[in-house]
């Protein structure tokens, strides 16, 4: 619907009792207007001044420098812009004036209102109309008719042509019975038409000339019965599912995208003592927060929790995400309490350790636990959130993770976390740093050795590291430090899943999930032949490539507010901040050893730090010499500028992507381009 405000047209010139009469021929002449409002200072009317004020004082042959206060006409037309429309237009057809002043909701002088405006604006606004409504008509399904008040025809849509096999202008100027024989044009309402199997719906307009025109539409049967065919199937699968929840053995709800309860088995109910009503369309984790469902739509990937317990019953929770094109669009809670198979082999496990011999539980004792998590993976970085996600699903599995990045990335607290959020996380994790055993000892520290089995051998034999990470993770850091001989070993330990002890002819059969890492390039390694090739792609299974701390710019400023808060708890400190300058100079800095230089940075200077905060001389000399904080241009200016067009190369210009990838709005984004003179 047209605005009235549409039709105004505004006043943007003053007209006051002092304006002289050239001042006044000269405006009239511009804006070609039959009258000028005249205000005071503050925009109020004070009259008007015609046209034929003009012609009289040209008549009374006054000077040009006459002010035209004498012939101003107190007596105007008026109306407010917020007259109700059909007020509006009843003053239009009654008033004998051409042209009307419109006043704001203040009374404020702001335009004026001609007749013509309103008919054109309104001309305009049946045009628009006109071309929606034929756009609507034409890709509707259901098929239009319409009648004059002769019930001749005048429009018909394409729908109708396809629905009857009629073409448009063989009917056009047609009587409608001659159209439709079977319908009854006086009885308003739904009609069945044989001839054409459809649906007839008839109804009276007013024509132009106020008369009674027809309109008919057409619904074809086939495209009803089709949607009551998939209604019907709808209702039936909702049937089926309801009858599955109502005999399901297990608990079992379902909820829609807000996490709405939408579904709920009786035996869930027993277990948490609810009644149906206290669940359906309740928000899950509000009702049932033990549950944590809405973890699934974060994680989108399935999961078990751990064992809890209600009542004396310990069950255990299945999350399912649902999903369609790629997005969560609900959940699934399965509740296991009756029998709890999918954790028989957890209660397995837990046997064999409780009977496991002194000796062998003293050796596992002494092995390590995996002591970080996801959330210790600290980063503002979009791309490693996206690689936490891709290790937190391949955690789930049992395929052998390659860990790549530069020394001090993370890389160990990668493989912690992949093995705590893994089936194995009970298990022990076992860490071998394979660059910093001795090669003549790293096979006995892999594989353990026999009693006897060389000089110096213990009595008992030793256990090696596969022995103590059966049923859990083994994590062999650098493992391009390996020699090709322990290669060959490594690899028919992953292949085979045994090994003989150094000494030993006893064949040990184990169950490890291997995690590998290194800061080396294998790939030219295997060129050069100093790693195996089929090694290579044995621990190649699944690769996740941590980008140093220089690509990741923004994560410095991050990193080094939560690491101050650990390190005050630490060292004893109360460092409360970091100066400008000092700040620049982290930024500044390219970080050669990535996450664990910048702790160690931060440990020196808050040690050193009098003053509260961390000032520039707190940091160490070879730092501050690397970068200039007095630069206009920053590096960590040229660092974004490089992580600006490393996201564009990887969303090969689609500058929508790159923002995500980036982490910034798509305005963020174009203002980046244009700071830096970037064109794409």
């Amino acid at each position: 619907m047209i605005q009235f405000r549409d039709m105004v047209t505004p006043v943007d010139c003053v007209m006051t009792e002092e304006t002289t009469l050239k001042e006044a021929i000269e405006i009239i002449k511009e804006k070609k207007w039959n009258l000028l409002p005249v205000t005071d200072g503050d925009r109020n009317l004070q009259g008007v001044f015609t046209r034929s004020g003009l012609y009289q004082m040209m008549l009374d042959q006054m000077p040009l420098e006459t002010p035209i206060k004498a012939y101003i006409k107190e007596e105007t037309g008026t109306i407010r812009v917020d007259t109700p429309y059909h007020e509006i237009e009843e003053k239009v057809k009654t008033s004998k004036a051409g042209t009307g002043i419109v006043l704001d909701e203040e009374g404020k002088v702001m335009g004026l209102l001609t007749k013509t405006e309103m008919v054109m604006a309104l001309l305009k606004s049946a045009n628009t109309l006109k071309d929606q409504l034929e756009t609507v008509m034409m890709h509707s399904s259901v098929g239009v008719l319409m009648t004059d008040d002769k019930l001749e025809i005048i429009y018909a849509n394409e729908s109708f042509s396809k629905i009857t096999g009629r073409s448009i202008d063989s009917i056009h100027a047609r009587h409608l019975r001659e159209i439709v024989p079977s319908l009854a044009i006086e009885d308003l309402g739904h009609h069945h038409d044989e001839t054409y199997q459809c649906i007839l719906h008839i109804s009276s307009y007013e024509t132009v000339n106020h008369k009674e025109g027809k309109i008919v539409l057409f619904q074809d049967v086939s495209e009803i019965e089709k949607m009551a065919e998939e209604l019907q199937t709808v209702k039936k699968l909702k049937l089926t599912i309801e009858t599955t929840l109502e005999h399901a053995y297990d608990g079992i709800l379902m909820t829609d995208e807000r996490n709405v309860i939408t579904m709920v088995s009786p035996p869930l109910l027993e277990l948490f003592n609810l009644e149906k009503t206290e669940v359906l369309h309740r928000e899950a984790d509000s009702v049932l927060p033990q549950l944590r469902l809405r973890k699934v739509f974060k994680t989108e990937t399935a999961e078990f929790s751990d064992v809890y317990e209600r009542q004396g019953i310990n069950y255990i929770v299945h999350r399912i995400p649902i999903k369609k094109d790629g997005r969560v669009i609900g959940a699934i809670g399965k509740v296991m309490f009756r029998q709890l198979n999918e954790v028989s082999e957890l209660f397995k496990r837990l046997q064999k350790a409780e009977n496991k011999a002194s000796f062998y539980q003293g050796q596992l004792q002494k092995s390590e636990a995996a002591r970080f998590t996801w959330d210790h993976i600290l980063s503002e970085y979009p791309y490693m959130d996206k690689l936490k996600k891709s290790a937190a699903k391949a955690a789930k599995g049992r395929s052998t993770v390659l860990v790549r990045g530069e020394s001090g990335t993370g890389k160990e607290l990668f493989a912690h976390a992949i093995h705590n959020s893994s089936a194995r996380s009970d298990g022990k994790f076992v860490i071998v740093n394979c660059a910093a055993i001795p090669e003549d000892l790293l096979e006995s520290e892999f594989f353990g050795y026999e009693e006897g089995a060389f000089t110096g051998a213990k009595q008992r034999g030793k256990v090696g590291k596969f022995d103590l990470a059966n049923g859990g993770t083994l994590f062999l850091d650098e493992i391009g430090d390996m020699s090709i001989s322990l290669q060959a070993k490594l690899l028919r330990v992953l292949q085979e899943r045994e090994f003989y002890r150094v000494g030993g002819n006893e064949r040990i059969k184990v169950d490890v999930r291997i995690i590998a890492a290194t800061n080396r390039n294998l790939e030219e390694m295997v060129k050069a032949g100093e790693f195996r090739e089929d090694l290579y792609y044995r621990l190649n299974v699944i690769s996740l490539n941590i980008p140093p701390l220089r690509e990741r710019v923004h994560d410095v400023e991050h990193l080094t507010g939560k690491l101050m808060i650990e390190l005050n708890s630490m060292l004893g400190t109360s460092i409360t901040g970091i100066s400008a300058k000092a700040k620049t100079a982290l930024l500044q800095y390219d970080w050669p050893g990535n996450v664990r230089e910048l702790r160690n940075v931060l440990e020196r200077g808050m040690t050193f730090a009098e003053h509260g905060n961390i000032q520039v001389e707190d940091l160490p000399d070879y730092l501050v010499s690397k970068v200039s904080v007095t630069n206009t241009v920053s590096l960590a200016e040229d660092a974004e500028l490089g992580a600006i067009k490393k996201a564009l190369i990887q969303a090969s210009g689609n500058k929508a992507q790159a923002a995500r990838l980036l982490g910034i709005s798509r305005s963020g984004l174009y203002e980046k381009l244009k700071k830096y003179e970037l064109t794409v």
